[in-house]
């Protein structure tokens, strides 16, 4: 939808738009490094596949000024009790450690795993309700000094 009220910009409203995401990304991160001075951006991922190739969990996480942000940790439901999410957020905060980090945030819906973070060593540090069924987003911070 784009509404026109005559000569000026023009707002447009729609579908999801790759070229703006990469520009407000573009702008937003030179914002960023201009006020903290913190221009070391990254990104990684952690990949458990079986042996017929098929995935078995992973996790998606940004790097940025000390702080790792983790985005996606997921795990196949049958492989859920065999210690994998575990590996793969050790594994996670490893490669955090090795990019300089010292310190992890994650959220999680209510219904999701904030207790698995919480058995991690994650506190949480606040709650957006609202989540559809009466659930809410978790958020969990970790300090990653004086771990191995």
């Amino acid at each position: 939808m784009t509404t026109d009220d005559g000569p000026g910009p023009t707002l447009t409203t729609g579908g999801r738009d790759s070229e703006l995401e990469r520009r407000l990304t573009e702008e937003l991160v030179a914002f960023n490094t201009a006020a903290t001075g913190a221009a070391d951006r990254g990104a990684f991922s952690v990949k458990v596949a079986d042996r017929a190739g098929e995935l078995v969990g992973g996790l998606s996480a940004w790097t940025w000024g000390g702080l790792c942000g983790i985005e996606l940790l997921w795990v196949r439901e049958d492989s859920r009790q065999d210690g994998w999410g575990g590996r793969i957020l050790r594994a996670a905060e490893t490669e955090a450690r090795r990019r300089g980090c010292d310190r992890v945030a994650v959220s999680s819906f209510t219904f999701q795993a904030p207790g698995f973070y919480e058995r991690h060593g994650y506190a949480e540090t606040g709650r957006t309700p609202g989540i559809p069924g009466g659930h809410a987003d978790v958020h969990l911070f970790k300090r990653l000094t004086g771990e191995p």
